[in-house]
C-alpha cells in the first residue's frame, strides 16, 4: 500500500488504537480463569458472536487483496466470497450445536480437544494441535507483514517499524485480556469494516458514470473479464466455491466461537446475521475492483503498478479524506481480528492441548497461555520480517490444511456415531501429507496441478474419502480400532 501518511489518516489511526489499547484493559479486568482466556467465559450472545466471527473471517484480504483479485480476473473473483452466502448456515447446523454440548458436558475449549473427546484418542488430540501450530504460524506471518504495510500507508514508519508496531498493540490485547479483548474489539473492528465498505462502495458505484458505463467499457477490452467466469474460467471459479465452502467446516478462528456461545439457542438468529454482515463488509471487495478496472479502461485512471495498489490508489484518487482515512484504520482493524483469533488458537494448541494430550497439564495455564501468545506473535513476525517468500510458502497451505485436518473428523465425525480415532488419524496425515507435500512441489517448482485445480480441494477430498473408507472398514471390524 502506498498511501502516505497525512495528518487526518495518522489522527483516524491512533484514535483506532486508542480504543483497541481501551478494551483490553477492560477484559483484561475480567480474565482470571483459562475459560475467560480462550472462550470468553463461554457469554457471548448473538450479535457478539455474529460480529466478531465475521471480522475474523476477513483479513486485509477483504480489502486489499481481493479488489486487487477483482480488478485482475473479473467477475471469476465473486466465487471466492460467494461461498459467504452459504457458509455461517453450514457451519451453525453442522457444527455449532455439537461443538457447543462438547464444552457444556466435558469442559472443551478448542478444537484439537474436542476431536481428542470425540475419539477418545490422545493421539488425534495432538495430531490436530500440531497440524494447527503449523498452519497458525504462517497465518499470523502473513497477517503480520499484511499489517505492516497497512500501518507504514497510515503512518509512514516503513515496514518493519509497522510489523513492529502492529505486532506489539495487537499482542497487547491478546496477551492481557485473550480471546475475551479480542471479540470486543472484533465487534468494534466489524462496525468499523462493514460502514467503511458501505460507504466506499457507493462512491464506487458512482465512479465513471456507474457500474453499467464501466462494464461496457471493460466489455470492450476484455470480454472474458465480464464473463460468468471471469479470466480463470469455470474450473478455477469452481473450484474456488467448493475449498471455500465446504473448507469453511475447518477453520478454526471462526469454529471456536461456538464454544463461547452462551446458549444454543442463538444459533437460529446466527447465519443471518453473520451472512448480513459478511455481505456488507464484501461490498468493497467486489465494487473497488470493477470500479478501478473500469475507470482504467474509460482512460480516467492509469494502470496501477501492482493490482496490489488497486485499493489506496482509488481510496486516494476518489473516496473523501476522512472515509479514506477510516478504510485504510479498516484495513488494520480486519488484519488485527484475524490475528487475534489465530494467536489465540494457536496458543491454546501450545499449553492448552499439547500439555493435556501428554497426560501432563500444566500447573499455571492463564499464565503460560499469556505467554505462548507472545511467543507465537514473536516469531510470527520474526518469520514475516526474515523471509516474504517463506512467509508465502507457509500461508499458501494454510486453509488447505485447516480444511482437510478439521473438516473430515469433525463435520463428518461428530454425526457418524461409527467414526474412529483410527479413520481421524488417518484424514489428518493425509491432510498434512498432501498439502505440505503438493505445495512444495509446487513452489521448487518441480511438479504442480492442472490449471485450475487447488492443492486444497485435492487435500480436502482425499482426506474425506480416506477418513470414510477407514471408518467403514473399522466399522465392520475388517480393521483393528485404534
Amino acid at each position: 500500500m502506498t498511501a502516505g501518511a497525512t495528518p487526518l489518516v495518522v489522527t483516524v489511526g491512533l484514535a483506532y488504537f486508542a480504543v483497541c489499547a481501551v478494551i483490553g484493559v477492560a477484559a483484561a479486568r475480567r480474565t482470571r480463569t483459562p475459560a475467560d482466556f480462550f472462550a470468553a467465559g463461554r457469554g457471548l450472545g448473538v450479535v457478539t458472536l455474529a460480529l466478531s466471527s465475521m471480522a475474523a473471517t476477513l483479513s486485509g484480504f477483504a480489502f486489499v487483496g481481493g479488489p486487487a483479485l477483482v480488478y485482475r480476473v473479473g467477475f471469476g473473483a465473486v466465487f471466492l466470497v460467494l461461498p459467504a452466502s452459504i457458509t455461517a448456515t453450514l457451519t451453525a447446523w453442522v457444527l455449532g450445536r455439537p461443538l457447543r454440548a462438547l464444552a457444556v458436558r466435558h469442559g472443551v475449549l478448542t478444537l484439537p480437544e474436542a476431536l481428542g473427546t470425540r475419539y477418545g484418542s490422545p493421539r488425534v488430540h495432538a495430531a490436530s494441535a500440531v497440524a494447527l501450530l503449523i498452519a497458525v504460524v504462517g497465518y499470523v506471518a502473513t497477517n503480520l507483514l499484511a499489517l505492516g504495510l497497512a500501518l507504514d500507508a497510515i503512518f509512514g514508519c516503513g515496514l518493519a517499524a509497522g510489523v513492529a508496531f502492529g505486532t506489539a498493540a495487537t499482542v497487547a490485547y491478546t496477551a492481557t485480556g485473550g480471546i475475551l479483548a479480542g471479540v470486543w474489539t472484533d465487534v468494534f473492528q466489524g462496525l468499523l469494516m462493514a460502514l467503511a465498505s458501505a460507504a466506499v462502495f457507493v462512491v464506487a458505484a458512482g465512479a465513471g458514470g456507474g457500474p453499467a458505463v464501466l462494464i461496457r467499457a471493460i466489455a470492450a477490452e476484455s470480454p472474458a473479464w465480464v464473463g460468468p467466469w471471469g479470466t480463470v474460467g469455470a474450473t478455477t471459479a469452481l473450484s474456488w466455491f467448493f475449498v471455500f465452502g465446504i473448507g469453511t467446516l475447518g477453520q478454526p478462528h471462526v469454529l471456536h466461537k461456538f464454544f463461547m456461545m452462551r446458549d444454543d439457542r442463538v444459533l437460529r438468529w446466527y447465519p443471518a446475521l453473520m451472512t448480513g454482515a459478511l455481505g456488507v463488509t464484501l461490498l468493497l471487495y467486489v465494487g473497488v475492483g470493477l470500479a478501478m478496472r473500469g475507470l482504467v479502461a474509460l482512460g480516467l485512471e492509469s494502470a496501477p503498478v501492482r493490482p496490489d495498489d488497486v485499493t489506496p490508489t482509488f481510496l486516494l484518487r476518489h473516496v473523501p479524506p476522512l472515509l479514506a482515512a477510516l478504510v485504510f484504520s479498516g484495513v488494520a482493524a480486519a488484519i488485527m481480528s484475524t490475528v487475534n483469533a489465530f494467536l489465540n488458537v494457536g496458543a491454546a494448541a501450545l499449553t492448552h492441548d499439547l500439555p493435556r494430550a501428554a497426560g501432563r497439564p500444566l500447573a499455571r495455564p492463564l499464565a503460560a497461555g499469556r505467554l505462548a501468545t507472545v511467543a507465537l506473535a514473536l516469531a510470527a513476525a520474526g518469520v514475516a520480517l526474515w523471509s516474504d517468500a517463506l512467509v508465502a510458502f507457509l500461508a499458501i497451505f494454510g486453509w488447505g490444511l485447516f480444511a482437510s485436518v478439521f473438516t473430515p473428523a469433525l463435520a463428518i465425525g461428530l454425526h457418524w456415531p461409527a467414526a474412529s480415532a483410527r479413520a481421524a488419524l488417518a484424514s489428518i496425515g493425509t491432510g498434512v501429507t498432501l498439502t505440505l507435500g503438493l505445495e512444495s512441489l509446487a513452489a521448487l517448482r518441480v511438479a504442480a496441478l492442472p490449471a485450475g485445480v487447488p492443492v486444497a480441494g485435492i487435500s480436502l477430498v482425499a482426506a474425506t474419502a480416506v477418513f470414510l473408507a477407514v471408518g467403514a472398514l473399522d466399522a465392520r471390524g475388517e480393521v483393528t480400532r485404534a
